[in-house]
């Protein structure tokens, strides 16, 4: 009998609906069909046992089947992979790279307070930002992600308070998209699977510029009085008509309208927090307002690992570890917290796991991507089980940004995002072999990057 990994959700209507899309997507532009094999590799994805020697079969960015007695079907492009591993492609849950935002406009001359304030306001305050809308399609600083594996990413807005919507994109944009003009503000483009994912804040003591807020307490008041703001508006919109029909709704604010789905609990928010104090003032913000937080940077999230469990958090954990200072001489005293950050910061996903915590991991932050397995294979050896870690770059940040139904395993129906190496994926010795993104081979050779898990080499 095959061995198939097939989505329960999908398994009773895949026939006819992958059948369909497939059609469809082969014919739609006068496309040739995409179609490969992987044959005879070990293929491994969360949740199922690995199977020793398989093949993955992806047919017009789909995955078509995959499992020990999966035949090849004919015209397939096949890589013989035996001695290989087939891995669902990494995701990244944390990059603003591919992210152009249009310059500020120059303000006139200001005349009084207000106008000062309402300026800052503009650029701390942009909940309304959707990160799809500004997204290069393939822009070669997201697209060289490949190499190191992450075949997805979470692009999230740049800016400091309420900095907008993230999306998730795959890292390369199908040859095939118009580069202008690609991306409508609906963020629709072929290369998002799913967009918007959720809202991000960040709450900062250093806001340059004149105006308020300027310090970490004005920015936490600021932030409350528009939840606040956000929250009367839509009871006036949804009181004023029944008591009169007639009269007039006052001028909605888009960017308090842009919280409403925050508010209502249907959209995540998304708090950069690494101490344990602004982990805790995050989950604060979100009982009072009824939020559903995700804790991003998190280098402290072991401390409190039992509130998050508790408040039902999910964790996006930076892999941009603490380093010691180079310019630091080497026989100075470095502060304690900065000494116990280094040594304790590998170790908080294994307490994440030990406490029940969902999360993912991101690259926000690093200088070098090449680090981004590499710190994983730390956390490991601090005693989080490699399997969780591989939950947590596939199908456990698949669930953080909703879109478990689209990536994260390898399974009938799913999108074909998927990578192949020589050894298991946290061998420093590894190489990445191959990288497929929605179901297209991605040329390696133009992102070779140098260090372990990369790919290509002898």
């Amino acid at each position: 009998m095959t061995s198939l990994f097939i989505n329960p959700l999908v398994r009773a209507a895949c026939p006819i609906l992958l059948a369909l899309a497939l059609s469809l997507s082969a014919t739609a532009g006068g496309l040739e069909p995409r179609l490969h094999a992987i044959r005879g590799a070990r293929i491994v994805s969360p949740g199922v046992p690995p199977v020793p020697a398989g093949t993955v079969v992806m047919r017009n960015g789909v995955i078509e089947a995959a499992g020990a007695e999966v035949r090849v079907p004919s015209g397939a492009v096949v890589i013989e992979a035996a001695g290989l591993t087939v891995y669902p492609g990494l995701i990244d849950m944390g990059t603003t790279l591919g992210i152009e935002l249009p310059a500020m406009p120059r303000q006139p001359p200001f005349r009084t307070q207000a106008e000062v304030d309402g300026a800052k306001r503009t650029r701390i305050f942009r909940p309304d930002i959707l990160a799809a809308a500004y997204l290069r399609p393939d822009a070669p600083e997201l697209a060289r992600l490949a190499g190191y594996g992450i075949t997805s990413a979470l692009a999230t807005p740049p800016g400091i308070i309420v900095k907008g919507q993230s999306a998730l994109v795959n890292v390369t944009a199908p040859a095939e998209l118009p580069q202008d003009g690609a991306v409508g503000q609906d963020g629709r483009s072929p290369q998002v699977i799913r967009s918007p994912v959720a809202l991000h804040i960040e709450l900062t003591g250093t806001i340059p510029g004149e105006g308020y807020p300027v310090s970490l307490l004005g920015a936490i008041a600021f932030l409350r009085q528009n939840l606040y703001d956000a929250r009367h508006q839509q009871q006036l919109a949804g009181s004023l008509p029944g008591r009169n029909a007639r009269t007039e709704l006052p001028a909605r604010d888009p960017a308090l309208t842009a919280l409403q789905p925050a508010l209502e609990g249907s959209m995540p928010v998304a708090f950069e927090a690494d101490l344990a104090r602004e982990i805790h003032r995050a989950l604060g913000i979100a009982r009072e307002f009824g939020l559903d937080p995700v804790i991003t940077g998190a280098l402290e999230a072991g401390d409190v690992a039992e509130e998050l469990k508790a408040a039902g958090a999910r964790v996006i954990v930076s892999l941009n570890f603490p380093q010691k200072n180079r310019s630091i001489a080497p026989d100075a005293v470095e502060p304690s917290r900065e000494l116990r950050a280094r040594m304790e910061a590998p170790g908080v996903p294994a307490a994440l796991h030990r406490a029940g915590v969902r999360f993912a991991f991101s690259s926000a932050g690093m200088d070098q991507e090449r680090e981004f397995l590499r710190h994983v294979s730390r956390a490991i050896a601090e005693g989080l089980p490699p399997d969780a870690a591989l939950r947590a770059l596939t199908i456990d940040a698949a669930v953080i940004a909703g879109a478990a139904d689209r990536v994260g395993t390898i399974e009938t129906g799913k999108t074909a995002n998927v990578i192949v190496t020589d050894g298991d994926l946290f061998d420093e010795r590894t190489r990445i072999r191959h990288v497929f993104v929605d179901g297209r081979a991605v040329n390696l050779d133009d992102r070779r990057p140098s260090g372990r898990n990369t790919p290509g080499g002898d």
